[in-house]
């Protein structure tokens, strides 16, 4: 049963709650979301010159993509947690990998995260990507807003893309901020909420700084002559036509997931990032109840909880440490606080949180619920864990993916064998690899057999293998890509495994899964052996 414990005043831990925002940026490759994280980072103080990804030439990289390999690469591969202050709000930025193949790590994340944000390219609209994205926070009920970015570039008509984004995901719209046009040029935007019309400066800092703005009321004398008689006459339909025939404002469907607040903007100009800033942080909900084992649990009650949601090795290749990514639920954390170990029964001492931006850290000494906290970790930890003051409630919900694709790992050099281990049992507790063998007594074999949802983890395994653990190593796809975890009679399995289309295979922990070559085989087997149980996952 989950009782309070008061290790904070109820007011303090209500007032750090309210003003906490936590969140994900989901979208299409090539949208703009490591360009928009770097501008909200930027807005928030929490950086003073933005980066860009697309020059090649530049010294300064996304901050968001510390990993050597993503800055090479120009795209995000591994999920980041970015940690500031905006006008009084405490914002846990969870940035998450760009590139369908990381899809485990993106929906992790997912799960950490109150509310998300849904970011479009102005030409594209809703893309493959943004859709799967969507149906994740859709299961759950998460509240999405849109950005609507690029709008610097010609695209698609602004109420298209709105109609496109209700037919296309089934979602209502409301947009909040409509763009200004003087012909082609973005020039601002109007926030309907408020009146307030934001007219942006163009200068030669090319969005590597603060917008230069002006903000005026639709409705004051000024504003007409400001805009120009065209731009001003065609704002106003555009605004007359969404009070008439848009869905109407309401907070609480927003809250639901049923309608999604719109903006429109450009990342990489800078032009509407503030204005949307502002109304993200008044607008998206503070850190949400939980539900447990033990029930519903409240961000405000007072015994501490969290759970595992991603766990990342050699963030710091000097130290070799491997740090946990916590997601604080409910109370107070303070640094040295002794907490229970839900799957193992045991208690530890979290003597070194750490708070994030990107790869740089700084220790601290308290944190509260929607924070992510790192936890520096000795291999105790997996994902999913749950970590609690006291009682044994565990939280549920972070997602397991069946690998699909199989290759064996040849070793370059057989003396690196130890180091070889190191790394795959390392990459295997993140959550970026599972590492298989041909029998049950072969966990140190000579050919072990990594799995992945996507194909670009191989490359990063070889490239985390060859940098961070010194292994050069080349790969053997292998052909099955349907695996099934197996329980029943050992004879049983042996004998469905050993068939034409089908090999067996024994993940760490020496549980057998049926490596299936086709989708026919599988439904076969599933149809007519009875004997046994399969399971996509580890049971």
């Amino acid at each position: 049963m989950f009782r309070a414990m008061s290790t904070a005043p109820q007011s303090t831990l209500d007032a750090e709650v309210a003003r906490r925002r936590t969140f994900a940026i989901i979208s299409h490759p090539d949208a703009g979301k490591t360009t928009l994280t770097e501008k909200l980072l930027l807005y928030g103080g929490a950086i003073h010159l933005a980066g860009s990804v697309k020059s090649r030439r530049a010294a300064r990289h996304a901050t968001s993509d510390w990993m050597k390999l993503e800055q090479e690469r120009g795209i995000s591969v591994t999920s980041s947690v970015m940690q500031f202050e905006y006008e009084g709000f405490a914002i846990n930025l969870l940035d998450t990998p760009g590139h369908e193949d990381f899809s485990e790590d993106t929906y992790r994340t997912l799960v950490a995260a109150d509310s998300a944000v849904m970011l479009l390219d102005n030409r594209k609209g809703v893309e493959e990507r943004t859709r799967q994205l969507f149906e994740v926070c859709k299961k759950r009920r998460t509240p999405i807003f849109t950005f609507v970015n690029k709008c610097d570039r010609v695209g698609e008509e602004s109420l298209k893309i709105v109609s496109d984004v209700e037919a296309d995901l089934g979602i209502m719209c409301h947009p909040v901020t409509w763009p200004v046009f003087d012909g082609n040029a973005f020039i601002g935007v109007y926030d309907r909420r408020l009146d307030r019309l934001h007219l942006f400066d163009r200068d030669e800092h090319h969005g590597s700084r603060r917008a230069t703005e002006e903000v005026l009321s639709l409705n004051a004398p000024e504003t007409r002559a400001r805009l120009g008689e065209a731009v001003y006459a065609q704002l106003r339909h555009d605004v007359e036509l969404l009070d008439e025939a848009g869905h109407p404002f309401d907070r609480e469907a927003i809250l639901r997931g049923e309608l999604s607040p719109v903006f429109f903007g450009s990342a990489l100009t800078n032009f509407g990032v503030e204005p949307f800033l502002r109304e993200f942080l008044d607008l998206a909900p503070p850190p949400l109840a939980r539900e447990s084992s033990a029930g519903t649990i409240a961000p405000t009650d007072t015994r501490f909880t969290g759970f595992v949601f991603k766990i990342q090795a050699n963030m710091d290749p000097r130290h070799r440490d491997r740090i946990a990514f916590v997601r604080i639920c409910s109370g107070k954390f303070t640094a040295g606080m002794e907490v229970g170990h839900v799957r193992s029964g045991k208690r530890f001492r979290l003597s070194t949180p750490q708070q994030f931006m990107a790869r740089e850290r700084i220790a601290v000494e308290e944190a509260w619920p929607g924070d992510v906290i790192g936890v520096v970790d000795r291999g105790t930890l997996r994902i999913g864990d749950t970590l609690a003051e006291e009682g044994t409630l565990e939280f549920g919900g972070v997602p397991r993916f069946p690998p699909e694709h199989f290759a064996r790992v040849v070793l370059l050099d057989p003396m690196k064998r130890k180091q070889l281990d190191a790394g795959l049992r390392q990459l295997t507790e993140e959550g970026a690899a599972q590492v298989f063998f041909t029998s049950p007594t072969e966990v140190a074999g000579p050919t072990p057999i990594i799995g992945a949802v996507g194909m670009l983890q191989f490359d990063v395994m070889l490239h985390r293998l060859e940098h961070e653990y010194g292994v050069r190593c080349r790969l053997e796809k292998i052909g099955g890509r349907y695996p099934r975890w197996v329980v029943g009679p050992t004879a049983e399995i042996e004998r469905i495994g050993r068939e034409r289309g089908r090999s067996i295979l024994y993940d760490a922990t020496g549980a057998p899964l049926i490596l299936f070559e086709d989708t026919w085989g599988l439904k076969w087997v599933l149809d007519r052996e009875t004997a046994l149980t399969f399971y996509e996952a580890a049971p």
